[in-house]
């Protein structure tokens, strides 16, 4: 994973604002649905959201600064407490309960040996009348599973689809997504987790988390859009398409549809239990850019033989 500074191509120096800003831009160039020939668009777009829950995340932003988090967001190796050096182990360092037997001059063989004993083999100081470091019963135990998060798009989250994970040891596998999958869900890949020789294979866990989609915001099982619509379309009404998780729906504009209205599609949203969420549609009239001398006449006409205010309950 490169730094994310560099994958958002800002400075270490950029504001939060900044910060938003780049993401927007490369999350909208680069999302998998304007990119579907390019095999690589969903790899770059899922490095582009790793990288703003990083920086876009003050408080990861900072540990990130310190040096205290990788740029996956994972913790770094710190070291033994008190300045010892030691390397990290499959699943990161356990904690072992134990404790001193024997007394100053036991044969405790050091650090060596308490690995040793952790690992099934004994002490090199250990003696017939007892070992220097008795293990409490359940203290020894290793967390072989190994937690990575995925991101997916939110067709993806509610179509299912295959899509491939990179795990920290550069290993990469084929994930199938289930379709009607939740952002904090797991999914669990048995025995695809850390190795160490004796012990049984740990377990891959993946928690799914649902990219920002560039204009459907969901609520719960509902999602929303806002439907630019020209000024003619909202005084004369027409017929739009309009874009859902599956194929596009043609909605009727009424006559005189004021900016701000919203269209509740029933069963267009996400799936859920006994159904699917709805998609509330909110229009945004739209007018042409640039200057146009026929349509400031007209309004002008128009306003002068339709005055109204449309703020007069407000005072």
């Amino acid at each position: 994973m490169r730094d994310p500074y560099e994958v958002l191509g800002v400075p270490r120096s950029a504001s939060a604002a900044a910060i938003k800003s780049a993401y927007r831009k490369l999350a909208k160039k680069h999302h998998p649905d304007s990119n579907k020939n390019d095999p690589k668009a969903s790899a770059k777009f899922s490095e582009i959201n790793t990288a703003n829950e990083i920086l876009g995340d003050e408080e990861k932003r900072k540990q990130f600064d310190r040096g205290e988090i990788d740029a996956e967001g994972k913790p770094r190796f710190q070291g033994f407490p008190g300045g010892g050096a030691g390397r990290a182990g499959p699943g990161g360092f356990e904690s072992y309960s134990f404790r001193g037997g024997g007394g100053p001059g036991g044969g405790a063989g050091g650090f060596e040996d308490i690995l040793n004993s952790m690992f099934g083999g004994a002490p090199r100081g250990a003696r017939a009348g007892g070992s220097p470091f008795e293990f409490e019963p359940g203290g020894v135990g290793l967390d072989l599973d190994l937690n990575v998060a995925m991101t997916v798009t939110l067709e993806e989250a509610v179509n299912g689809g295959e899509k491939r994970v990179r795990l920290p040891s550069g290993r990469e596998l084929n994930v199938k997504v289930p379709a009607g999958v939740a952002a904090g869900q797991q999914i669990r890949l048995k025995g695809q987790g850390e190795t160490v020789p004796g012990h049984k294979p740990g377990d891959l866990l993946i928690s799914i988390q649902i990219a920002p989609h560039p204009y459907f915001k969901v609520e719960g099982s509902d999602i929303r859009l806002d439907l630019p619509i020209t000024l003619y379309e909202a005084v004369l009404g027409a017929k739009v398409r309009v874009p859902t998780l599956g194929s596009a729906v043609e909605l009727s504009i009424p006559k005189n549809t004021s900016s701000g209205r919203t269209f509740r599609l029933k069963g267009k949203g996400l799936p859920k239990s006994g159904g699917s969420g709805d998609l509330f549609v909110t229009t945004r009239i739209m007018l042409p850019d640039g200057n146009d001398a026929d349509l400031e006449a007209l309004m002008t006409k128009w306003r002068d033989r339709h005055p109204y205010n449309p703020r007069s309950n407000l005072s």
